[in-house]
């Protein structure tokens, strides 16, 4: 075990009293809790804002690796817009939210009004809507991209404490739209919206042979796809989803909304999952059989088909501490990039207790998203902690020797996810990279929003 390598850091498994604040994965400190500052109203937000003479960044739901939000200095403080929340503004095509809304309400309250967004949700829904369009938070589907592709208009407290509202028609929009916290407070977003669809998600478990081609095929044949691909039992775990019939729509209605699960299920996977669990449970030490960790495998044991709408199908994430890794390839070269993975896992046998997952999705008109511009596979590698808080070395090792390879190919990281930094040209990588740092200077030529890491990248 190591207690911290390759900038993935140790975590506290016990709360701590020690005055400070920390991320949710309890692996980093954020900054003082007398750095917290709750404002109940913009105009509160503004005013505290404007006379701020030191950093401020926005913790949302704290998520994300502490290097986003860390503080250093006191005088610096720690936004929570969790006051600033819930439904603002409903037209027939859209809805505004407060920023600091959690996706869970905007995606509950979305529902109940029969709507729904355009882009497909990502696994876990306990971000906040701000957050979210700040990482480049995206769901799977070639038909959409990430959820800040789906804003219609935001509105932005500025380091001098004025509100600025730009629309897709602004210039600098597609900076907005994924600014990583670093070019204002956004405090409202209007989202696309459209009629709620019912999918009907068919599940199955085939051999990584072919899995160049099958993966686009899957990803060209319907609305919605996402897999997992256990590398050491060359099988793919993969999940396909289109619009339901009208007959499968109905009996999921005459469920009364609620998920619909088909009788026959498949244990294709069962024998694959029991080896996985074996490693995770030697990886983490964790004695509870029923722990989160697990539970994100068992879920593939016996599993069937299901019809649902996109949230119930999609978003059903387990909130796992973790380090997550997800690098974005270019959809014209994953094959290749497969193939690269296979040969590289086949000479090297790394050890990992985790299926790769695999989401593809359209292009993203966001300046510095991974897919901007181009359709994009994400490819996400996971390792869990241990129970003392702790990472398995051989873990560690593999995440940092598979992000080398896809770094050499072109690979863009998720923001919001673990990467090494040194790793990655950023002005190369990303057309509007300079354009985005103008931007940023003129919104914030102080650089209130900063901290040592999103310095780090711009200046």
């Amino acid at each position: 075990m190591t207690s911290e390598n390759g900038g993935y850091p140790r975590r506290n498994p016990q709360p701590v009293a020690d005055g400070k604040v920390w991320n949710w994965a309890q692996n980093a400190t954020l900054g003082d809790k007398s750095a917290v500052s709750t404002p109940e109203t913009e105009a509160e937000l503004q005013a505290l804002i404007a006379a701020s003479g030191g950093k401020i960044r926005v913790m949302g739901s704290r998520m994300s690796p502490g290097r986003m939000l860390q503080l250093a200095d006191r005088g610096d403080t720690l936004l929570d817009l969790s006051r600033l929340r819930g439904l603002l503004a409903v037209t027939e095509e859209s809805a505004t939210f407060a920023g600091g809304t959690p996706l869970h309400e905007v995606y509950e309250i979305l529902s109940g009004m029969g709507r729904m967004l355009p882009a497909s949700p990502g696994v876990i829904a306990a971000q906040s809507l701000a957050g979210a369009l700040a990482t480049g938070t995206h769901g799977q589907g070639l038909q959409q991209s990430s959820i800040a592709d789906e804003a219609l208009s935001i509105r932005m407290v500025l380091a001098d404490g004025s509100v600025a509202e730009y629309d897709r028609q602004h210039r600098w929009f597609g900076a907005v739209q994924l600014g990583l916290g670093s070019l204002g407070v956004v405090t409202q977003v209007t989202l696309r919206t459209q009629p709620s669809l019912v999918y009907t998600c068919y599940k199955n478990a085939v051999a990584a042979d072919t899995l160049e081609q099958d993966l686009i095929d899957w990803n060209r044949n319907y609305a919605l796809s996402k897999a997992w691909w256990f590398p050491n039992e060359n099988q793919v775990h993969v999940w396909a989803a289109r619009e339901a019939t009208a007959d499968e729509a109905a009996r999921y209605h005459d469920n009364n909304d609620d998920l619909l699960r088909q009788e026959e299920t498949s244990d294709a996977m069962n024998e694959t999952i029991d080896q996985t669990l074996e490693h995770m449970r030697s990886d983490t030490k964790i004695v509870d059989e029923n722990g989160k960790p697990f539970r994100t495998v068992t879920r593939f044991k016996d599993f069937s088909d299901v019809t649902g709408d996109v949230y119930q199908v999609f978003c059903r994430g387990i909130a796992t501490p973790q380090i997550n890794v997800e690098i974005a390839i270019p959809l014209a070269i994953t094959g290749e990039t497969i193939g690269k993975i296979k040969a590289w896992h086949s000479a090297t046998q790394p050890h990992m207790h985790y299926p790769i997952i695999l989401r593809c999705t359209g292009p993203s008109s966001c300046w510095l998203s991974p897919a901007y511009q181009q359709e994009t596979c994400f490819f996400g590698f996971v390792v869990y902690y241990a129970e003392d808080g702790s990472l398995s070395e051989e873990g560690v090792s593999f995440l940092r020797a598979v992000e080398e390879v896809l770094a050499e190919v072109g690979g863009r990281p998720h923001w919001g996810k673990y990467f090494e930094a040194p790793l990655y040209n950023w002005s190369a990588l990303y057309p509007h990279w300079a354009d985005f740092v103008e931007v940023r200077q003129a919104l914030d030529p102080q650089h209130k929003f900063d901290n040592a890491f999103t310095s780090a990248l711009f200046d």
